[in-house]
């Protein structure tokens, strides 16, 4: 199942499919397609998200985060 990375739950894990925005931010974060991620914290009322990458926890915007698709596992 796929689902926007601002839309996974607490815990909830997959891998990036692909990004609908501008990739260099995302890349600059270390994340791409193909990187497994898990998240870790969402804010309330569009605040930022923290997720797990590569061992390094990495926040986004709640916007950029809905232009990652993830395959959850």
């Amino acid at each position: 199942m796929h689902k926007r990375l601002s839309e996974l739950a607490f815990g909830e894990s997959g891998t990036v499919r692909y990004i609908l925005a501008s990739r260099h931010e995302l890349n600059c974060l270390g994340v791409r397609v193909g990187k497994h991620l898990t998240m870790i914290t969402r804010q309330p009322i569009k605040g930022p998200v923290v997720v797990a990458v590569d061992g390094m926890e990495v926040a986004m915007g709640l916007e950029t985060a809905g232009c990652v698709s993830v395959e959850v596992d």
